[in-house]
């Protein structure tokens, strides 16, 4: 499974405000509390509209009713009615959706102390809804809310020490905040303290602790502390290793809509680490992530419709999916779209997009992408052909170990293009591909061994490379070793050996090996 981060995340306190009751009321006790509620709402009490509000929401789910006896009260400056408005036009429940009216909202509560509409009106700053978005402002309506001990908020503000957003960055800070909200059992700051001890911030670095208080925060319910406990159990950190309560605490959090859980609980059904291997299934998860935009599944989503495996195979729906990827900026994605233009599936052939495609891919690194990027300006494919661009994205490629970019790279030494002719450098880059077993290298190691260039001639050399080739199946490798066999080059002569060599290239329809094959015919030299 691809290593996942441990992620922190900000919360909203909307809870709204509960009824004070000891036991569960009966239907003829709450009848008769709603209409002494009612009375002394139509008289103009405003607790009493704030009460009658909670209880058309709670008891009769009228939300618009709600709304309408919250509004009466918070015109009274009611602070609680105030924030139950927000939090209203925040939802769209009993009025249509509106970030501004409830910032507004929001701010009046806020104004009078109210914790919770401190913190909304943070968190309303700090997303930009409704308001400028402001780091500054954010943090200081959550500082209001977390003094007053509100736990949410203090979680907030921690998380804004963490990145350093409106604060000055200072984990410590950061970890004393999840603290203080930790201390009242917020599941969340239970995490961001998990977080922060797996990353070894604002605390030294302890897995054990982090499990902790993900194991915490995840009895709670808290998505994040569910996956991200179950990411401890499948690397084995803080925990013991243990697939099978992966997937549990990971299918925990995917049950819960998280998108990342949901990921890579697809990929433990993809590899089948915890459970058993299920091409069906691991399609299942990475689709439901992929529709909430987690990139990851979505290129996953995308490789399988190109194989086939889990659903029809389908070129067009794993360009659909590449594309959705790559313009979230996943190089792997970009990658795969540009191998789609250029190799006409599911989308028509076009070089030109491919090269867009590879660039993008290239520029964040990745090396598959660099290389293709060097071959199309090397061919003249998509762009000019330009060998001096050509030779400057190989060797970004060969230089990260790529083996066909080192080959390539040795060529274009070799030739001259794009850089001075330079056997020496040829044969360096040849023999760092023929060391991870590239066979077109090793057999253009062995013919620069077999001439002389770049090295000095070595005909024993020469063999030990075109055998490794020949043994890949490289036909020309296998002609080549054939040759040394039938002239006794580095080999002692040997004709059954020059024409099983000859034979094995000439299967492949090698046309020069089965010249040799009827020469050595001719010659009385085959049995």
């Amino acid at each position: 499974m691809k290593k996942a981060a441990f992620v922190l995340a900000l919360c909203l306190g909307a809870s709204m405000p509960a009824l004070a009751q000891n036991a569960e009321p009966t239907q003829q006790a709450l009848t008769a509390k709603f209409r002494e509620i009612h009375a002394a709402a139509e008289r103009g009490d405003a607790e009493a509209q704030f009460n009658l509000g909670v209880m058309y929401m709670r008891v009769a789910h009228d939300y618009v009713q709600a709304a309408a006896w919250y509004r009466k009260a918070a015109d009274q400056g009611f602070a609680e009615a105030q924030y139950n408005l927000g939090v209203s036009y925040d939802k769209g429940e009993g009025v249509p959706q509106d970030d501004a009216e409830a910032a507004a909202w929001y701010r009046k509560a806020a104004d009078q102390g109210y914790a919770d509409a401190q913190n909304n009106l943070g968190l309303m700053y700090d997303e930009g809804r409704g308001v400028a978005q402001d780091d500054a402002q954010a943090a200081a309506w959550y500082r209001k809310a977390a003094d007053q001990g509100y736990a949410n908020a203090q979680n907030n503000l921690g998380l804004m020490y963490v990145s350093g957003r409106g604060v000055t960055q200072d984990d410590v800070q950061a970890v004393a905040w999840f603290r203080k909200a930790v201390d009242q059992g917020d599941a969340k700051a239970q995490h961001s303290l998990g977080v922060m001890y797996a990353n070894g911030r604002g605390v030294a670095q302890d897995d054990v602790q982090a499990v902790a208080w993900f194991r915490k925060a995840a009895d709670q319910e808290d998505a994040n502390a569910q996956h991200n406990l179950g990411v401890a159990y499948h690397e084995g950190r803080g925990v013991a290793q243990d697939d099978v309560q992966a997937v549990a605490w990971l299918r925990k959090a995917a049950d819960q809509g998280h998108a990342e859980a949901q990921f890579h609980l697809g990929v433990m059904y993809d590899e089948g680490r915890g459970v058993a291997q299920d091409d069906a299934r691991a399609v299942a998860w990475y689709r439901k992530a992929a529709d909430q935009g987690d990139v990851n599944a979505q290129f996953h989503l995308g490789v399988r419709y190109g194989k086939g495996q889990g659903v029809p195979q389908d070129d067009t729906q794993a360009v659909a999916w590449y594309r959705k990827a790559a313009d979230q900026g996943l190089a792997e994605a970009q990658y795969n779209l540009g191998q789609a233009y250029g190799n006409n599936r599911g989308v028509a052939r076009d070089f030109a997009q491919a090269v867009v495609w590879f660039r993008k891919a290239a520029d964040q690194g990745l090396t598959e992408a660099q290389y293709n990027l060097g071959v199309m300006y090397a061919e003249g494919q998509g762009v000019s052909r330009d060998d001096v661009q050509a030779v400057a994205w190989l060797r970004k490629a060969a230089e990260q170990g790529l083996a066909n970019a080192q080959h390539n790279l040795g060529v274009m030494y070799g030739e001259g293009r794009g850089v001075p002719q330079d056997d020496v450098q040829a044969v360096a880059w040849f023999r760092k591909a023929a060391d991870q077993g590239y066979a077109d290298a090793q057999h253009n190691l062995g013919a620069r061994y077999s001439e002389g260039q770049g090295v000095p001639r070595d005909y024993a050399q020469a063999v030990a490379w075109y055998r490794k080739a020949a043994d890949q199946g490289l036909t020309v490798a296998q002609f080549n070793l054939g040759a040394m066999y039938e002239e006794g080059q580095g080999v002692p002569q040997d004709h059954a050996q020059a024409v099983a060599w000859y034979r094995k290239a000439a299967a492949q329809g090698f046309t020069h090996a089965e010249e040799a094959l009827r020469k050595m015919e001719a010659s009385g030299q085959v049995k």
